[in-house]
């Protein structure tokens, strides 16, 4: 990269016995050339226009992040998962408190009996993204999910802003899983969550209602996580066939007392209603992508990822339509209790005893998602730090149980602290946002990973690819503005955008050839199924609140100021040790030539 490099004598060995000692010196955490000495820091700073340029525009191959940056735990994670595991593991981790919560606030607030048109909407934009997940996990089978996959496509800044996001997603979500586990295990005692709750006076109230129930759950999950995925895979299976039971009770008796007339007003408020709603309950649906980080754990990822992320969300996307029906022809939708809505229906129609099995099947299945979120942020935080953007020291694989127990320990101990903290509202309101930028950016990158191959895709053609993917973005960002900015939506505004949109897709379907077919499983009906998922996911957004988007704006800011002091020059420093990027055609690296034999008439 031009004289300014400072010099790096790290051979491949020596990063990877430093990038995974269990000890605690500072090379454990700092071990590359830039923060050797106080010299070299300041020189990496003044070359930090340079790097960044270099990160920006280089993009991991298939083979790099699958053996060389795998390596770098030293011991590998040990696969005995299977196509069942991860059906249970998906239904477990996805099942939890967004349901038994979200729905009666939803519906009585938004949508009315309408909330299952935005399960089905909510249901229909998360399919998509696995869609999109599948074919990622099944060819780059590796801990780091979505961070890998956008590592190879988008390269390494777009994917470490995406991964923070992923990061505090998954703290934030188990943090307000833990909170509820409290309110739903009160339930079930006949007390106040606040009887078991530590009030502090001197606090602020929203951080004031400590929790040490929450504390003590995440320790146990913790635990759980860190001596076997295996055996936090059977735990969950037993949960969730219990979870899956009290649901169908809840279904098969509020059915039972269903009244047809709680109907009536079917969508109280519209279209804009639903939507509104969807945006939110997308929320209940966010998990599944901590399946796809178990694809380096799976036996035969080809045939268990398709079969366990598509058939879990199948489940679930059912199970959540009949849930939502049968809450809303129990109870009138005005009338439904917004924090324990399916115990307070059993009890208005005289069922009093049921609320105790909601409450059970409640906790079950908040159980599960924790656990599954612990197994699946861990393996996040791994990945990430195998590259060196966040200390090496997370990247550790302990040798006897085959799971990265610091990575595990660090995730969960910040989820207890924010857990015991802060009250559930404030956290229910950082969710969702980041859920749909990272599948929306999942979605770019299948377009990216299936028109553009080094070498085979022409200049023309990548051209063509760039102006093809800037309009849909652009329609699909249009489109979430006009909805999320006019109260009565002017058809007009849509008029243009969908169009834009639908001829985007249909000039890249026709006139920039594929430059790559998927190795072994790959999404149908390529481009329209990503560039859908790109549309919907964006047009969910638009329904999000400002105050949101402030928080993720902030949250993004505090990751580009950390990647520029911190990450951006250990992962540089890194790359250059292991001869990780050589220039090519004007990006460095460019993924692996899979290129089906059609390609070469292109």
């Amino acid at each position: 990269m031009g004289g300014g490099d400072i010099h790096i004598d790290h051979q491949e060995e020596g990063l990877r016995r430093r990038g995974c000692g269990c000890s605690c010196s500072k090379n454990d955490f700092l071990p590359e050339e830039s923060f050797q000495s106080f010299g070299n820091y300041l020189q990496a700073l003044k070359e930090t226009p340079m790097r960044f340029k270099d990160r920006l525009l280089t993009r991991s191959k298939d083979t790099t992040e699958i053996h060389e940056i795998k390596g770098r735990s030293e011991h590998e994670m040990k696969k005995t998962l299977t196509w069942w595991d991860l059906i249970w593991f998906g239904i477990g981790a996805v099942i939890g408190a967004g349901i038994f919560v979200l729905t009666g606030l939803e519906a009585r607030e938004h949508a009315g009996p309408a909330v299952v048109l935005s399960y089905v909407v909510s249901g229909v934009s998360a399919m998509l993204s696995v869609f999109c997940y599948t074919e990622f996990a099944v060819e780059i089978p590796v801990a780091g999910g979505s961070f890998a996959y956008l590592r190879v496509e988008l390269g390494d800044f777009m994917a470490f802003i995406a991964a923070g996001n992923i990061l505090l997603e998954y703290v934030i979500g188990g943090a307000a899983v833990s909170r509820a586990w409290t309110s739903y295990f009160a339930t079930l005692c006949n007390h106040k969550p606040d009887d078991f709750r530590i009030i502090a006076h001197s606090l602020p109230d929203d951080y004031g209602h400590l929790d040490p129930i929450a504390v003590l759950v995440g320790v146990v999950i913790c635990i759980l996580a860190v001596l076997s995925t295996k055996g936090s895979s059977r735990f969950n299976y037993v949960a969730s066939i219990i979870h899956v039971v009290v649901i169908l009770f809840i279904i098969v008796a509020g059915l039972a007392k269903a009244d047809t007339k709680n109907y009536a007003d079917f969508a109280p408020n519209g279209a804009h209603g639903i939507f509104t709603a969807s945006a939110v309950l997308f929320f209940a649906y966010v998990g599944f992508d901590a399946v796809s980080t178990m694809a380096e754990e799976t036996k035969n990822p080809a045939r268990d990822i398709p079969i366990g992320l598509v058939g879990s969300m199948a489940i679930t996307t059912l199970a959540y339509c009949l849930l939502a029906v049968t809450l809303c022809l129990m109870v009138p939708y005005k009338m439904i209790d917004v924090d324990a809505p399916f115990s307070v229906a059993f009890e208005s129609v005289g069922w009093g005893w049921a609320k105790y099995i909601v409450a059970a099947g409640a906790l079950k299945g908040m159980t599960t998602v924790l656990l599954v979120s612990a197994v699946g942020q861990a393996r996040y935080l791994t990945h990430i730090a195998r590259t060196h953007m966040m200390p090496p020291w997370l990247a550790h694989v302990n040798a006897k149980t085959g799971t990265p127990v610091n990575a595990t320990v660090v995730m969960l101990a910040a989820t207890a602290i924010i857990a015991f903290f802060t009250k559930l509202d404030i956290l229910s309101n950082l969710l969702s946002i980041s859920t749909l930028f990272i599948f929306m950016l999942v979605a770019v990158s299948l377009l990216v990973r299936r028109y553009y191959v080094t070498g085979v895709t022409t200049p023309v053609n990548r051209v063509k690819l760039i102006v093809c993917i800037v309009a849909i973005l652009v329609s699909s960002i249009a489109t979430a503005l006009i909805w999320g900015t006019s109260d009565q939506a002017s058809w007009i505004g849509y008029v243009i955008t969908i169009p834009i949109w639908f001829f985007a897709t249909l000039a890249l379907k026709i006139f920039v050839p594929q430059a790559r077919d998927p190795k072994l499983w790959g999404v149908p009906l390529v481009p329209w199924l990503p560039s859908a998922s790109i549309l919907i996911n964006m047009f969910l957004l638009g329904s999000i609140d400002v105050q949101s988007f402030k928080r993720f704006a902030v949250w993004t800011g505090i990751l580009l100021i950390y990647y520029l002091l911190f990450g951006l020059h250990a992962s540089y420093d890194t790359a250059k040790a292991s001869g990780e990027n050589k220039d090519e055609d004007g990006f460095k690296n460019v993924e692996d030539g899979t290129v089906s034999p059609k390609n070469d008439a292109l």
